[in-house]
């Protein structure tokens, strides 16, 4: 693998396109495995929003999809697979029943309403744009596509929160295997360093610069709720995909999006709330021979660096800081429990 091609589209099969909304602080962006990709779904928070989840589970008639779609724009931005579903019909892509081909693609979304212009939505045209858009290079990262309008760190409400984005990571593991994951942060919770414990972006204190570490303010909040200012139901959340060149079954492959999301417990704290909808797909695209259980263990390691990864190269948007722009922030207040 090429060392300056560390994203998910250095797994052989995948392109990455994204259509990015700057100004509304939204965007979408889809996973292209036109050819067909075995794939499996985990979705593990308590506010979910998704399309074509059931069929991914073992047991269901179809096997392969054809792109993932990830967005911003809360359940309006399910309307941009529409455009992916036009454009990879164009392309002859899809499962053929017969009289037709239909594009098999599975979507999932996160809440940005609220930082951006919330009448700014991905919608079909935006999704046949990152098709048009998609290559096999590497993949841009920060704020960008799913990532454009994400934040962390939303217990005291947005304006104590940070900017999140969009991260992409992916591994050589030998013989010709690659595992690689990319996410759009938008996490209830804080991001921290996987190995230090360090938060890197997260909720801050009231009129400070100071994080204001949500696991202890949740302690703090004990027995109140949610608290006031929080952006409550279905408004954050953790999507992605991770990617093998790996043969695997539905199975297997279903197995390797439940172990990954071990990556995003080891990035986010707290992770898999009933305020987060985390959600992410698995997809096999090779032939090549390897053991389900690397390839899982692996995943989570690229899950939880593409989530670092995107909280580093978010810029400030929205009036919210990112994490660059936060080096002087105090930490001490780190949750030690």
């Amino acid at each position: 693998m090429d060392e300056a091609h560390l994203t998910i589209t250095a797994v052989p099969g995948i392109r990455v396109g994204q259509a990015t909304d700057l100004e509304g602080l939204t965007g979408c962006t889809v996973v292209l495995c036109q050819e067909g990709a075995v794939a499996g779904v985990d979705q593990r928070g308590g506010a979910p929003g998704t399309r074509e989840t059931d069929l991914l589970r073992p047991m269901h008639l179809v096997e392969k999809v054809n792109a993932v779609v990830l967005a911003g724009g809360s359940s309006f931005g399910l309307a941009a697979v529409d455009g992916v579903m036009r454009y990879l019909e164009e392309q002859g892509a899809g499962f053929d029943a017969g009289v037709a081909r239909v594009p098999i693609v599975p979507a999932a979304i996160l809440f940005d309403l609220d930082l951006g212009d919330p009448g700014a939505r991905p919608d079909a045209a935006m999704g046949y744009a990152a098709c048009q858009a998609a290559g096999a290079g590497p993949v841009a990262e920060g704020n960008v596509g799913a990532g454009a309008g994400a934040s962390v760190g939303s217990i005291l409400g947005p304006g104590c929160a940070m900017k999140g984005g969009l991260g992409s990571a992916a591994i050589a593991l030998g013989d010709g295997l690659t595992v690689g994951a990319v996410v759009a942060v938008n996490a209830f919770g804080d991001v921290v360093d996987p190995l230090s414990g360090k938060i890197l972006a997260g909720v801050r204190m009231p009129g400070s610069d100071a994080f204001a570490d949500t696991m202890a303010v949740m302690c703090r909040m004990a027995g109140g709720g949610q608290g006031e200012g929080s952006r409550g139901w279905g408004a954050n959340t953790v999507i992605g995909v991770v990617a093998t060149n790996a043969r695997l079954t539905k199975e297997e492959v279903n197995k390797v999006a439940q172990m990954a999301q071990d990556g995003i417990a080891r990035a986010v704290r707290p992770a898999h709330t009933m305020f987060d909808g985390d959600t992410l797909f698995a997809l096999a695209t090779g032939d090549e021979a390897a053991d389900v259980n690397l390839v899982g263990a692996y995943a989570a390691e690229m899950v939880a660096e593409a989530i670092v990864r995107g909280v580093r190269a978010a810029e400030g948007a929205g009036g919210l800081p990112a994490c660059r722009d936060a080096r002087s922030l105090d930490s001490a207040s780190l949750h030690s429990g």
